[in-house]
C-alpha cells in the first residue's frame, strides 16, 4: 500500500516520555493534519517520522513508508535514503530551508538535477515551469532575502517537491502569514493532495485546518487527546481540551465591548506622507491615540503596518508630516513589542542576565521583576535557561514583561500574536488588554488576523481603506 503506516510511535528522553504512542495511516490523496498548542509534540513526532531527531531523543515504534517497514530507533538511519524522492519536509520557517547564497530557480533546480538525475538544461526548464505554476516567475533570479514571507514559503514549497517526493510533511506552513498568504498556502497544499499527493499537516492554525479537511488529530502534552474527520473533531469536538483549543480561535470570541475613551492624547500624527522604494504607503495621515485605547491595525503583507508604528515611536522619519508624543518627554516611554520575541534576547545569555540589564540601566528593583512575572505565569526557574529553550508563548510574555519594567505610555505591538498558537494568543492579547486597561497605556495592536482586531480591540483601521 502506497502512503505512510505509523504505529507506536513515540519520542524519550533518557529520563522522559515527550510523545506518547500515536497510532496513524495516511494515504495518498487523503489529507492529515496534527493540530494543537506549541510545545504539543507535533512537531516532535514529525522529526521522528523524517529521522531528524535531536541527538538527545530516541524515537520508537514502527513505519511502513510504501509498503517499506522500518523498525525506530535502529532503522532511523535508513530513513535519510528517503529523502528528497519519497519523503519530503516543508519547514515552518522557509528562511531556514533556502540558500541564502543561491537564486530561487537554482534552489528548485537542484531537486530535479540531483534527486530525480535529470540533465542541467532540462533542470531549469523544469524550475521555470514550477516557478511559473506557483506565480513565482518573476521571483526566479532573486535571492530568498528579496521574497515576501508568503513567497519565500511557495519557493520552499517548489523546492520540497521538485525531487518527486510522494509524502510531504508541512510543519507549521503557515506560520507568520497574513490571511491571503494563508490562503495562498493552503491551496498549494490541497493541490497536492488532489493531485494524488500524501500530506501530513502541523499547525496550531484552526483555519487552515478546516481548509484542509481530511482527518484531524488533536494532541496535547505529547498525548493524542482526539482523532477523527475533520468535520467532526473541528466542529463537534467530544474532549474538553479540543473545545478549549477551538474557543481560542478569535473566530469564536465574544463581541468586543465598544469603549468610549475620554482621556488625554498620548501620541498623535498629522498629515504623515510615506514611501517605500518610491512608492507611496496607505498608511493614516491623521491619527490619534488615547491613553488605555487600544487600537488595531489591519493590512495586507508590505502595506506599511510596520512602517507606521515606527513612525509613531520616532523609529523611521516620514516623507512629510508630523508626529506629536503627548504624555511624556522620555523616549523610553514609547515601546515596541516585536513579532519574533527572539530579537530581544541575546541567544548566548539567560533571561536573568538580559533583565537583570534593564533592571540596572533603569534603577528598578527586582522585586517589580518578580512581581510581573507572576502576573504573567512565568515560572522563576525559566530565567535560568536561554531564550532557544523557551516556547514562543514563553519568549512572548518575556518581551511583554521587559517592556512592561519600563512603566510605558505607549505601546506598539507588532504582530506579536502571528507565531503563538490560539491558546496562548489568547492570553497574550489578554495581558495586553490588561496593561493598557491597569497603566493607561495606549496600545497600536498590528495583526493580520481581522476577527482578533474586531473582537480584541476598541476599533480598527484598514490600511487597504485609508488613502
Amino acid at each position: 500500500m502506497k502512503g505512510l503506516q505509523v504505529t507506536g510511535i513515540s519520542v524519550t528522553t533518557a529520563s522522559a516520555t515527550l510523545v506518547e504512542p500515536v497510532d496513524f495511516t495516511l494515504q495518498p490523496g487523503q489529507p492529515l493534519t496534527l493540530l494543537g498548542e506549541t510545545g504539543s509534540g507535533k512537531s516532535l513526532l514529525a522529526q521522528a517520522i523524517m529521522g531528524i531527531l535531536p541527538d538527545d531523543l530516541q524515537a520508537s515504534g514502527t513505519l511502513i513508508i510504501n509498503e517499506q517497514r522500518f523498525t525506530l530507533p535502529q532503522d532511523a538511519g535508513l530513513l535519510r535514503e528517503l529523502w528528497g524522492h519519497t519523503l519530503a519536509s516543508l519547514p515552518q520557517e522557509p528562511w531556514l530551508s533556502l540558500d541564502p547564497t543561491m537564486s530561487v530557480q537554482q534552489q528548485v533546480a537542484e531537486g530535479y538535477r540531483y534527486v530525480r538525475g535529470q540533465a542541467k538544461a532540462a533542470s531549469a526548464i523544469a524550475a521555470s515551469r514550477d516557478l511559473q505554476q506557483l506565480g513565482l516567475q518573476d521571483a526566479a533570479p532573486r535571492f530568498p532575502w528579496q521574497l515576501s514571507g508568503g513567497m519565500a514559503q511557495r519557493a520552499a514549497f517548489a523546492a520540497a517537491r521538485a525531487g518527486g517526493a510522494e509524502i510531504l510533511i508541512a510543519d507549521e506552513p503557515t506560520k507568520g502569514l497574513d490571511v491571503a498568504r494563508r490562503d495562498e498556502v493552503a491551496a498549494l497544499l490541497r493541490r497536492e493532495v488532489a493531485d494524488g499527493g500524501t500530506l501530513l499537516t502541523i499547525t496550531h492554525d484552526i483555519a487552515l485546518a478546516r481548509q484542509l479537511g481530511g482527518e484531524v488529530i488533536v494532541m496535547h502534552k505529547g498525548k493524542v487527546i482526539e482523532q477523527g474527520r475533520a468535520e467532526q473533531v473541528l466542529h463537534a469536538p467530544q474532549q474538553r481540551y479540543t473545545r478549549e483549543l477551538l474557543a481560542a480561535d478569535p473566530a469564536a470570541w465574544a463581541a468586543r465591548q465598544q469603549t468610549i475613551v475620554g482621556s488625554k492624547a498620548v501620541v498623535s500624527a498629522e498629515g504623515i506622507r510615506l514611501q517605500r522604494g518610491g512608492k507611496p504607503l496607505g498608511v493614516p495621515q491623521n491619527f490619534t491615540l488615547h491613553a488605555g485605547e487600544i487600537v488595531g491595525l489591519h493590512g495586507a503583507s508590505g502595506s506599511g503596518k510596520s512602517s507606521f508604528g515606527d513612525v509613531l515611536l520616532g523609529l523611521l522619519t516620514p516623507q512629510q508630516g508630523k508626529v506629536t508624543r503627548h504624555a511624556a518627554v522620555d523616549a523610553l516611554k514609547y515601546q515596541k513589542i516585536y513579532q519574533d520575541p527572539s530579537a530581544l534576547f541575546p541567544p548566548t545569555r539567560t533571561l536573568a542576565q538580559s533583565l537583570d540589564d534593564v533592571l540596572r540601566r533603569h534603577r528598578i528593583a527586582s522585586t517589580r521583576r518578580d512581581a510581573l512575572m507572576e502576573q504573567l505565569a512565568l515560572a522563576p526557574e525559566l530565567l535560568t535557561r536561554r531564550p532557544d529553550s523557551l516556547s514562543g508563548g514563553e519568549l512572548q510574555r518575556f518581551s511583554l514583561l521587559r517592556v512592561m519594567l519600563l512603566d510605558p505610555v505607549f505601546l506598539f505591538a507588532d504582530e506579536p500574536t502571528s507565531r503563538l498558537d490560539p491558546l496562548v494568543q489568547q492570553q497574550t492579547i489578554q495581558l495586553i488588554t490588561s496593561l493598557a486597561r491597569e497603566q493607561k497605556c495606549a496600545v497600536l495592536l498590528v495583526s493580520h488576523d481581522r476577527d482578533l482586531l474586531e473582537k480584541g480591540t476598541h476599533r480598527v483601521i484598514a490600511m487597504e481603506d485609508v488613502a
